[in-house]
């Protein structure tokens, strides 16, 4: 099974496991990151020369390991590969396109300094940062809803995301969303108040 058969295959496991109570990030990572990693992704091909079948292959995949179980997540850019392997092999994609969504999922984190040796794998980095420069409120819910972190906390942690994932976009893309990542800052910018009452 390959091609658009496979894919819906693909988005039924990657949904199905969002779904589950132990998705330490809740359903909104499917709705809210997922799929909008997915639709950037396929726009983004053409601009990065991309194969567009290997970068949503690799957009439904990318964070699989660490939603399928929440002790792969610190690592999840090494477990998102074998998961992917064993899915795909199920699937029966070749292994050029298994070794290539392989790559994709191992360089996609702005944390992990990792070389993106294909068009594929910096269309995935750069869909995966654009995805969380356009949803913010998104990552606000993870950090304060699904982390519980207090407000300060949760700023800082979200400003630090939206930082990493900047510095990892292409130049091109900076361009176009440089107010709205610049509007975000500002939003998460806290001033602690060290009195309470």
């Amino acid at each position: 099974m390959t091609g658009a058969q496979a894919i819906h295959e693909l988005e039924r496991i990657v949904q199905e496991a969002c779904a589950k109570e132990s998705n330490i990030f809740g359903y909104g990572i499917w709705t809210h990151h997922i799929t909008r990693v997915v639709e950037n992704g396929k726009k983004l091909a053409p601009l990065f020369g991309a194969n567009q079948e290997i970068v949503v292959i690799a957009a439904l995949l990318h964070d699989y390991a660490g939603v399928k179980d929440k002790s792969l997540y610190d690592e999840h850019h090494i477990h998102g590969p074998k998961e992917a392997e064993r899915i795909l092999q199920q699937l029966g994609y070749a292994q050029d396109i298994i070794d290539a969504v392989k790559h994709c999922i191992e360089s996609h984190r702005a944390s992990v300094a990792r070389e993106r040796r294909s068009a594929e794998a910096e269309c995935l980095a750069n869909a995966d940062a654009l995805s969380h420069i356009e949803n913010v409120p998104s990552l606000l819910h993870l950090a304060f809803v699904q982390h519980r972190m207090n407000i300060d906390d949760g700023a800082l942690w979200v400003r630090k995301k939206l930082e990493r994932s900047w510095n990892k976009l292409d130049l091109r893309l900076k361009e176009m969303i440089r107010v709205q990542y610049e509007s975000s800052l500002t939003v998460l910018t806290t001033t602690k108040n060290p009195s309470k009452p």
